[in-house]
């Protein structure tokens, strides 16, 4: 063992002593003791743990209570956390322990720690006025190892230059393991090996993709970067494709039958998986039975089978702007599960009775069997709404009815209406988006949503209060906290701007001014800023065990229980409360509560994909406009730019703060705007600019402006 040690073999040293130390149970050990703990015989390298001991003490790291002695006296010399990087190779590691401080890590001390990784990191002794700095010693995790990007092949070797702008290393690829990929082409790598010293890791070619710029390639390219899979494995089609169609007679015996009842589905016009359907009669006191039945799936698909094992992997189906990556194999999410019209079909039901108030006077939940009598799209059912006739004209005035009872009730109770604009592309036969229209949401939308609601809440409702203390039952709830006051003081000031007050006085009235200011701003040129600054400043949403409250929707307890085919927490919902039903015992909270925590990971890696796919089509939008002029919004400032959307076409992109040449801006983050240093000119969130579309890049997602001064 060399006598100088280089920085990262030193710090690993160091984290040996301290373990040493701390097993020690606060026992003083010398040089001599420690070396020995670590089977450590020669006489130079004994000299250089004796400097390192000697070292550390000076830092305050190790205590020197007697001569020579030593004992650890910092435990928080190490931490473990997950690497953030930034886009200069340096990182940021974010610890584990909420109260710790980020720690920042050099690009030469991440010693191969990827964007992602968890990883140990040792932490400098703090000079006065710096930041808190360590070296990467350990990479617990690698969050991922297969990367997507372009291949170039030369003569004796190959590079993958990597689409993910935070993973800041080509791929070196042998010609051995190309696999047969062409130059040039789009492909997915796996990293096979990262030896020690090397500037790149190794990797073999795992996918081709196809060729880079078309639409399939892309979109694939997007889901593979996800982590989300390609296909079905052959055992989970092969086991979806063994599940019958037809509905037996000994199993709609079983089940609370509601054939003869008139049932219908809402649902866009080009939806295949039909996961929910409405059953609507008037009963002989007056009042209305409205059955909200959800395909049973979990009928379909049983614990550990190879269906359920990939079913909770995926957890979520992925939309993206041309398809949709189904959780289950075609053949039951478009098939044998979804409510389609004119066939008898298996659901899990949530029975009400409701007065002409929609008060909830009984409620029901259960096993049914139905027989849709018609599918409606959005756009058909809003005909019906807004003409008072067509098929089923009645039923369908008398539930808006009762909907827009549900919703007044709701906001007077606290909830917030949230209504930003959703981007549609209009595609070509090969998926090139020839325009962009924003989606209305009309009341044939809300009226399902309201339902739905209705029935998330009610069985929430049902088993939180079905047991107390000791008592109570495992469950999955959808859970969203209260905002974060210094989160939300911030948009508060921001929105003062536009002449908009949010009372912060209490969880109400601050419901209340959102709800006023997303009225106001409706159909105004803020409105996306504001209402997307607006859902920052809020919690996340999130599956748990915990039985907590829905901040958003001012509902005390909340699940999901009405959308399986697409979500595996509403699977997990149908199986619990079948199971409660049955007056089984309560299920393992731990088993649950990291499925809970796996679903809300995967739902936020999906809406991560659906991202990017609309930033790729916007870039493919704007890629036959380089050189027009648009006005936009600013929408986004950071130290490197600002984002602006175009009010035409909501297409965003970015102006780099180096291509404004009149000044000097630099970030001013308290205020949301960016500040010209000589002239104090400024630009922000919310002000109207006009721009000229500078350069499109494809492969990056990205699209760059120039300001128009």
């Amino acid at each position: 063992m060399a006598k100088k040690k280089s920085s990262h073999l030193e710090v690993v040293l160091i984290q040996l002593i301290s373990d040493v130390l701390q097993k020690s149970n606060k026992e003083a050990l010398n040089y001599k003791q420690v070396s020995a703990k670590l089977n450590i015989t020669d006489a130079e390298s004994r000299e250089t743990i004796q400097e390192i001991l000697k070292a550390q003490a000076r830092k305050g790291v190790f205590a020197e209570p007697e001569k020579g002695k030593y004992r650890l006296k910092d435990l928080k010399t190490f931490l473990t956390g997950k690497v953030d990087m930034t886009t200069d190779g340096s990182a940021f590691v974010i610890p584990d322990d909420e109260f710790e401080k980020d720690i920042f890590v050099s690009a030469r001390k991440l010693h191969t720690a990827l964007h992602g990784d968890r990883v140990k990191v040792y932490i400098y002794a703090k000079k006065s006025g710096r930041k808190n700095e360590g070296e990467v010693v350990e990479i617990i995790e690698r969050a991922k190892t297969d990367f997507i990007g372009v291949i170039r092949i030369s003569e004796r070797y190959a590079f993958v230059n990597i689409d993910d702008r935070k993973m800041l290393h080509d791929i070196f690829v042998p010609l051995s393991d190309l696999n047969g990929a062409k130059n040039g082409q789009k492909v997915q790598v796996s990293i096979a090996e990262w030896p020690e010293g090397a500037k790149n890791p190794i990797g073999r070619i795992m996918h081709i993709l196809g060729e880079q710029g078309e639409n399939n390639t892309e979109m694939n390219a997007i889901l593979a970067q996800y982590g989300f899979p390609l296909s079905f494995p052959a055992e989970v089609e092969n086991e979806a494709n063994a599940i019958p169609e037809q509905v037996s007679e000994a199993e709609i015996r079983g089940r609370r039958d509601f054939r003869n009842t008139v049932t219908f589905t809402i649902d866009p016009a080009d939806a295949k998986d039909f996961d929910d359907a409405i059953s609507f009669k008037i009963l002989d006191n007056g009042n209305y039975e409205v059955g909200v039945h959800i395909a049973d799936v979990s009928h379909y698909v049983k614990p550990n089978s190879s269906l359920d094992k990939e079913a909770y992997a995926r957890a979520t189906s992925v939309y993206l702007v041309d398809r949709v990556i189904p959780m289950l194999p075609e053949r039951l999410s478009n098939g044998v599960c979804s409510l389609r019209p004119n066939e008898d079909k298996l659901c899990f039901a949530a029975v009400f009775e409701l007065d002409d108030k929609a008060n909830v006077i009984t409620e029901w939940f259960g096993r049914t069997v139905i027989h849709s009598d018609r599918r409606f799209s959005y756009e058909e059912a809003q005909e019906v709404i807004e003409t008072k006739t067509g098929d089923y004209a009645p039923e369908i005035l008398k539930l808006n009815e009762l909907a827009y009872i549900l919703r007044d009730r709701k906001f007077k109770n606290g909830a917030i209406s949230f209504e930003s604009t959703e981007v549609k592309f209009k595609l070509d036969e090969h998926g090139k988006p020839t325009g962009v229209y924003v989606k209305e949401r009309k009341d044939a939308h809300k009226l399902i949503e309201d339902f739905m609601l209705l029935a998330n809440k009610k069985v929430a409702e049902f088993i939180a209060k079905k047991g107390k203390g000791k008592q109570k039952y495992t469950f999955v709830y959808r859970s969203h906290d209260s905002p974060n006051l210094e989160n939300l003081g911030s948009f508060a000031l921001f929105a003062a701007r536009f002449g908009y007050k949010i009372n912060m006085k209490s969880d109400k009235e601050i419901a209340k001014s959102l709800n006023y200011l997303m009225e106001d701003v409706e159909g105004k040129k803020e409105q996306n800023v504001l209402t997307q600054l607006a859902i920052r400043s809020m919690a996340k949403a999130i599956y748990t065990t915990k039985k907590t409250s829905h901040y958003g929707l001012a509902f005390d307890h909340y699940t999901h229980f009405t959308s399986p085919i697409r979500r595996y927490p509403d699977v997990m919902v149908h199986r619990l409360l079948a199971a409660y039903l049955n007056n089984e015992k309560s299920a393992n909270q731990e088993e649950y509560e990291v499925a809970a925590s796996h679903s809300s990971a995967m739902e936020k890696r999906a809406a991560d994909a659906e991202r990017a796919s609309i930033k790729y089509k916007q870039a493919e939008y704007l890629e036959e406009n380089v050189g027009n002029i648009y006005s936009g919004i600013i929408s986004g400032v950071t130290e490197w730019g600002m984002y602006v959307e175009l009010t035409e076409n909501k297409c965003e992109g970015m102006i780099r703060l180096r291509d404004i040449t009149d000044d000097f801006y630099v970030l001013d983050e308290k205020n949301y705007c960016i500040v010209g240093q000589r002239k104090q000119k400024k630009y922000q969130l919310g002000d109207e600019v006009q721009v000229k579309v500078k350069k499109v890049d494809l492969s990056k997602r990205q699209i760059d402006f120039s300001l128009i001064q």
